[in-house]
């Protein structure tokens, strides 16, 4: 008995190895085998899309941005440099391993940036602070093509620039939207080349509208979106969920140097009024009455007997300006210009730059607790000083 259960288990023991090499060498013999269990085997069925058939992508922003970046540019510009040149531009052993162009090459600065085609004859929206110094400007296409461009001009004061490239093939064109209708909460999609990677789409929403006292420029009605906005991105487009461009992609917040959640755009209604008077005159024409203004704080709101911070105080009048003339005097606080009433100083400065230069309007003021009027000859405003 002892003899035939040894004999059993040494059957068993290599039925086992036999199936374990079968198994690990080729399973395929096992699956050929047939199927005599009774056992149904249960095979998953894959359905497959017909041939040519389009598939639903919910939540896809893909037609808005196939629509934007052909039109959306990379800018490439080159600066040369003032000052001292290189420590170590005459030493021989650098020209020997960098060449006689190590001198050249050590005296320029180069940069990137984005840019939107807004015209079929070649103008392009960008940020002033993308161009700002350079002497060489080159556009290129997300498709490789090349441009050299020329500043056609700019406005340090809203950080927009126009620029021009040869109209020579047809041009992609981006479609304008509306920014006055966007609301907080509507999708966006911001598109550039950050950090000079190539052409980038980012998703996000309008996080804000009017955004302002920001210290970024001297105009400010941004849009804020949490759309990754990086450095490269500056003067690409902000698209809405349509394609069409909402606004001029310009700065973040960040202190990182990359993108936390917080970007701002010049929007599009701004930038178009911008764009067509540089087109036209070759710059920006503003008002301008001669006045320095200063914030209303709930302390001089209560120093002045004011009853509230609504108005912008009149800190200094510039002799002979157009408010000087008009009998304006420094105290006063301005509540209202051309009936529009001035929340703050801030809008006090965007309602004057609106006015028409050599027209008059009418200001509306306190002093000394009583409510006047005055009608002031609007000037035009001096252009702003190069740092």
């Amino acid at each position: 008995m002892r003899r035939l259960w040894l004999i059993f288990a040494q059957t068993v023991t290599v039925c086992v190895a036999v199936l374990f090499v079968v198994k690990t060498l080729k399973p395929e013999w096992l699956t050929t085998l047939p199927n005599n269990s009774g056992v149904i085997s249960e095979v998953a069925t894959v359905l497959e899309a017909p041939a040519g058939s389009e598939l639903r992508r919910p939540g896809s922003h893909a037609d808005a941005a196939k629509k934007a970046i052909p039109a959306v540019v990379h800018i490439f510009t080159s600066q040369e440099m003032k000052g001292p040149r290189h420590p170590f531009i005459n030493d021989p052993i650098f020209r020997h391993f960098f060449g006689d162009r190590f001198g050249e090459l050590s005296q320029r600065r180069s940069g990137l940036g984005s840019g939107v085609v807004v015209s079929p004859e070649g103008y392009i929206l960008t940020n002033f602070h993308v161009i700002d110094g350079a002497d060489e400007i080159e556009v290129a296409h997300n498709d490789g093509r090349k441009y050299k461009a020329r500043v056609v001009g700019s406005d340090p004061e809203s950080d927009l620039a126009v620029l021009r490239i040869p109209a020579d093939h047809k041009l992609p064109v981006i479609a304008f939207g509306s920014s006055d209708t966007l609301r907080v909460g509507d999708v966006v999609l911001a598109i550039g080349n950050p950090f000079g990677v190539g052409q980038t789409v980012t998703s996000g929403i309008v996080s804000a509208l009017g955004r302002s006292h920001l210290g970024i420029n001297t105009f400010e009605n941004f849009i804020q979106t949490d759309a990754a906005i990086n450095p490269g991105n500056s003067g690409g487009a902000l698209v809405d969920a349509n394609g069409h461009l909402v606004g001029i992609n310009t700065a973040i917040y960040s202190q990182s140097g990359g993108s936390m959640g917080i970007g701002f755009a010049i929007p599009v209604s701004l930038a178009k009024n911008v764009m067509e008077q540089i087109v036209r005159n070759g710059g920006v024409t503003r008002g301008w009455v001669g006045i320095e203004i200063q914030e209303i704080t709930p302390e001089l709101a209560e120093s002045f007997k004011l009853g509230g911070t609504q108005g912008a105080l009149i800190a200094g009048v510039m002799r002979g300006s157009p408010a000087d003339k008009a009998g304006i005097k420094p105290g006063d606080v301005l509540t209202q210009v051309a009936n529009r009433p001035v929340k703050d100083a801030q809008v006090m400065l965007e309602l004057i730059a609106a006015l028409q230069p050599g027209k008059t309007a009418h200001f509306d003021l306190k002093r000394d607790g009583r409510v006047m009027g005055v009608e002031v000859a609007v000037g035009k405003r001096p252009t702003p000083p190069k740092e």
